[in-house]
């Protein structure tokens, strides 16, 4: 926000109200607020939604006599992002938007500031022309910037040559504390870190080595590098990693963490032998990029009150399930949020602890040093535990232990992989625990599948005649029937603004690919099945009903399962049909 006098901020104060865009009582009360708290007003005004960031960037412009510009939805060409890199652009606020008689026109936050703009100046070698935009303008082209692979670029220029040399001298550790290869890694990693990629795989092929990212759960192809860097490349993850350098046989593990802008994000490193050297898969856990918040993930209606119930429980077992990347995991750390308290106690035992939460007894799984699920679950039900969660039931050694800990007045949380939540039954069952021990201490099945969130850019259209019906056959039943019975269905499943059922066609969404929102998407939501365990679901797990069994009776007494709820994303613009097809075509 610009530095204003305060002659200043009273004329763009009294241009907002005259223009009839800000509610004078409004603007006083703010100005009370922030007198009192002693918080510059024109913050407070945004974040009061007094006024818009563009609005009151504009009436701020006015009054300076300076150009403005609304950058929140223009596109911005890639050559023209060049003219400043992007740390400097991020630092001063500032980001170019051309060459004009040799000057560079920069957007900027607050274009009386001389000292920022003889910086740009003296960094460019141009003269500086400045226009002002607003935060979220500013914002919004800063996300368009690609990855800055210039520390790649440089790498790359380490031939096969010096490699070679280097090798002969067994001088490895110096290749690879080489400043090239370290600025190299440090980009790859800056750019999933940006693109909020969950894993980064480095794969080495015959004659090249190949980048992808797993963004929103789909593998991206990144870049594709020379096979003369790969060597210098693995040691120096492995040295970061304090794995073996000189070890190319049998896989590593390790972890470390890295700051990229201002987060903390831990990694977790496996290496493996393949046939054309060793690859690495890098696991990116950002501290800061998860709400742990049931709702936010996508969890409502008939699922959310069920889990809910579920956990108010004093003891018992909460499961989840899901194909591995699913969000089990997330989904057990929100669950346990919305319990803790001072008053109970929480254990859990992971592998690897992957967000460390205040106020929760987090161990370790250590399978070196013999602690592994089952022996860290004898120790943890000797700490006076309320609640323990353990991250995975593996074996038959664990899933008794989990049983035996519920069935002593704790409450268990854990995930099992199995494709549905009614397939946790005779999966447990298969485990050897007693149909009856597993009747008397489930108290709610969870199943899980993750799926891309159409992004903020978007279009509408009718569904297909295809879609149409696969609409009818999978929520027909329960969509409202009525105009009277929309706002009553839409509270019951948790989406508002729900079509009447049997339409000739469907209003669905879809997103504009861009360089922010690949293939027109950014973020992932849940689509969640709950089952909760009453007395007749009981029966049929002590007579070994099968899963489609459990399914059908869970179905009648109202269960959503995750692909109708997919469906009901689509239609409330969350998703699209063919991000459920693509991740829940195999379920009924």
């Amino acid at each position: 926000m610009a530095l204003l006098t305060k002659e200043s901020l009273a004329r763009v104060i009294e241009l907002l109200v005259s223009e009839g865009l800000v509610d004078q009582a409004n603007v006083e009360k703010t100005q009370a607020e922030a007198a009192q708290t002693r918080q510059p007003l024109l913050q407070m005004l945004v974040a009061q939604r007094v006024v818009s960031d563009g609005m009151l960037a504009h009436a701020t412009a006015v009054v300076m006599g300076v150009p403005y510009v609304d950058l929140k939805n223009v596109e911005m060409d890639q050559a023209t992002l060049t003219l400043l890199p992007m740390e400097v652009a991020e630092r001063s606020m500032a980001v170019p938007l051309g060459e004009n008689n040799g000057q560079l026109v920069v957007a900027m936050l607050d274009t009386g500031n001389i000292q920022s703009i003889d910086y740009l100046s003296t960094f460019t070698g141009k003269a500086v022309r400045a226009v002002m935009a607003s935060n979220e303008g500013i914002q919004a082209v800063l996300k368009q910037y690609r990855a800055d692979f210039t520390g790649v670029e440089q790498a790359v220029k380490v031939t096969n040559k010096e490699i070679a040399k280097a090798r002969a001298s067994s001088n490895i550790k110096t290749i690879t504390q080489d400043s090239p290869i370290s600025k190299a890694l440090t980009s790859i990693l800056e750019y999933a870190v940006r693109s909020k990629a969950s894993d980064v795989h480095i794969e080495p092929l015959e004659s090249s080595l190949v980048i992808r990212c797993r963004i929103d759960g789909v593998l991206r192809r990144v870049m594709e590098l020379p096979k003369a860097i790969e060597p210098a490349l693995v040691s120096r993850i492995k040295i970061l990693s304090n794995l073996k350098i000189d070890e190319h046989r049998i896989p590593q593990d390790g972890q470390f963490a890295v700051m990229v802008g201002d987060k903390e994000v831990d990694l977790r490193i496996a290496i493996s032998p393949v046939v054309w050297g060793e690859q690495v898969v890098i696991r990116l856990l950002d501290k800061t990029g998860t709400s742990m918040d049931i709702e936010g993930m996508g969890m409502t209606g008939r699922a959310l009150r069920t889990v809910l119930k579920g956990i108010s429980q004093p003891n018992g077992m909460i499961l989840t399930s899901g194909p591995t990347g699913s969000g089990k995991s997330t989904t057990l750390y929100a669950l346990i949020k919305q319990i803790k308290s001072e008053k109970i106690n929480i254990v859990t035992l992971e592998d690897p602890v992957e967000y460390k939460m205040e106020g929760v007894n987090q161990i370790q799984v250590n399978t070196d040093a013999g602690l592994t699920f089952a022996s860290g679950l004898r120790s943890i039900l000797r700490q006076d535990p309320d609640v323990v969660m353990v991250g995975e039931i593996r074996d038959s050694e664990t899933a008794n232990l989990a049983v035996q800990a519920s069935l002593t007045g704790h409450l268990v949380f854990s995930t099992l992989h199995t494709n549905s939540a009614a397939g946790i039954l005779p999966r447990l069952l298969d485990m050897g625990i007693e149909p009856f021990l597993l009747a008397s201490t489930l108290n709610t099945v969870i199943g899980q599948r993750l799926v891309r969130r159409v992004a903020e850019k978007r279009t509408t259209y009718q569904s297909s005649d295809m879609e149409t019906q696969a609409i009818n056959d999978i929520v027909g039943p329960l969509l409202p029937k009525t105009p009277d019975d929309v706002a009553e269905v839409g509270e019951d499943l948790g989406y508002s603004g729900l079509p009447q059922s049997g339409q000739a066609s469907y209003t669905l969404v879809k997103g504009i690919d861009d360089q922010s929102s690949p293939g027109g998407y950014s973020g992932r939501a849940g689509l969640y099945e709950a089952i909760e365990v009453d007395e007749d679901i009981q029966k049929l797990i002590i007579t070994h009903s099968t899963a489609a069994e459990v399914m059908r009776m869970a179905r009648e007494k109202g269960t959503v399962t995750m692909r109708q709820d997919g469906m009901l994303k689509a239609l409330s613009g969350t998703t699209t049909i063919e991000e459920v097809n693509r991740v829940a075509s195999d379920l009924a």
